[in-house]
């Protein structure tokens, strides 16, 4: 199954919000630091809910930790940036992918853009709109994935 991975994500509200949609997914969530937050912060416990007992939560402190980790692991690194040249939709997602997402003011480091396998980009109509919110973007990166992969009822 596909796993979530923020790096360096600011907001913990928005952290918590992808934490419960990885409790509802059974989807591993990997934060990778340095985070904007502690992991005991009050907005991130309160937007994950009462749900964190469900979510399968990895963190390293820096992406070299997380480099490491993934070795051992093995998977693609799929990363989503308004600079990706194909749509999500549109990629072939694999069981074994990780769906990286950046910090929400910088997306993803040019270092980790250029690590991945590939990146993707979710489609703005509106020219004006940069990007979407870091928690909407995670949910329809991860839904997608498990769409195609036969996750979903």
């Amino acid at each position: 199954m596909p796993r979530l991975v923020l790096v360096n994500p600011q907001i913990p509200p928005n952290t918590g919000n992808i934490a419960r949609t990885c409790a509802a997914t059974c989807t591993p969530l990997h934060l990778v630091g340095p985070l904007g937050f502690e992991i005991s912060d009050r907005y991130l416990k309160r937007a994950g809910l009462d749900y964190w007992e469900y979510v399968n939560l990895h963190y390293h402190p820096e992406l070299a930790d997380f480099q490491s980790y993934h070795a051992q692991q093995g998977g693609r690194w799929i990363g989503f940036s308004t600079s990706g040249l194909c749509s999500y939709t549109k990629f072939q997602f694999q069981e074994d992918d990780w769906l990286l997402f950046g910090c929400e003011t910088a997306g993803l480091s040019p270092d980790v853009l250029s690590a991945c396998h590939t990146v993707v980009k979710i489609p703005m109509s509106q020219p004006g709109v940069r990007s979407l919110n870091l928690s909407v973007s995670a949910a329809l990166g991860l839904f997608e994935a498990r769409r195609q992969l036969g996750h979903l009822d």
